[in-house]
């Protein structure tokens, strides 16, 4: 029988800002992994649709949702420009090809690609993570916090590389992820891979954040913190 302890005093409600920043990192995982694979369970389990037809229908709103970024920012940034493109050719592979392997795979090859392009960025000096970050740690865009952002970004070296770990962090993760899922994709049944493919994004997402939180995240808010005090 489970033991049950007192419940701790309710802690302080979280900033507007933070709440609105995560927010806006947990509705990609909701709307590209938790919405689509319970719609292939209840189209095929359900209503009986085949294999093939609920992984193009299921496809169709993380397209959808990455075009919406697109047009109600306004402005194209490297990440959203790039998920769009993955979605888009994922829906034509969809359409052309009706080999549920292969539309298994598309998914994993979208992660591999976003994983390589976020990598090439950390190359090119240009992290591309930074988009997802910057919101995060400056409390949603904070104006005191956003302008110590700025001043770190443009005059310390220590928090560049802290950022650049951020993405590298996460480009890898990501390709290793998108390895393992083409694998299970090719060697495990489809009914299966759809929950294991989102397993394994699980596993690759958690991974990042405990790592990405004491190489990165944790420093740069220490830093920004500092910075605002010191003004």
């Amino acid at each position: 029988m489970q033991t049950l302890t007192p419940a701790p005093a309710p802690a302080a409600p979280a900033p507007a800002g933070e709440g609105r920043a995560l927010a806006q990192s947990l509705t990609p995982l909701v709307v590209d992994a938790v919405v689509p694979m319970a719609g292939y369970y209840v189209l095929t389990d359900g209503f009986g649709m085949g294999t093939v037809a609920a992984l193009a229908w299921t496809s169709v709103l993380p397209a959808a949702r990455s075009l919406w970024s697109v047009v109600k920012d306004r402005r194209l940034n490297a990440l959203a420009t790039l998920m769009l493109v993955v979605n888009a050719i994922g829906l034509a592979m969809s359409a052309v090809t009706g080999d549920a392997r292969l539309m298994l795979a598309k998914d994993s090859a979208g992660s591999g690609m976003i994983g390589a392009g976020v990598l090439v960025s950390v190359l090119a000096g240009r992290p591309m993570m930074t988009a997802g970050l910057k919101p995060w740690i400056t409390k949603g865009g904070d104006p005191a916090k956003t302008a110590a952002w700025e001043r770190l970004s443009r005059e310390s070296a220590r928090f560049r590389r802290a950022e650049r770990r951020f993405s590298l962090v996460w480009g890898t993760a990501l390709l290793s992820e998108s390895v393992s899922r083409v694998v299970a994709a090719y060697t495990l049944p489809a009914h299966t891979v759809v929950w294991l493919g989102n397993v394994l994004a699980g596993a690759a997402v958690v991974l990042a954040i405990v790592m990405t939180g004491w190489l990165a995240v944790d420093p740069m808010e220490k830093m920004v913190e500092a910075e605002v005090r010191s003004r």
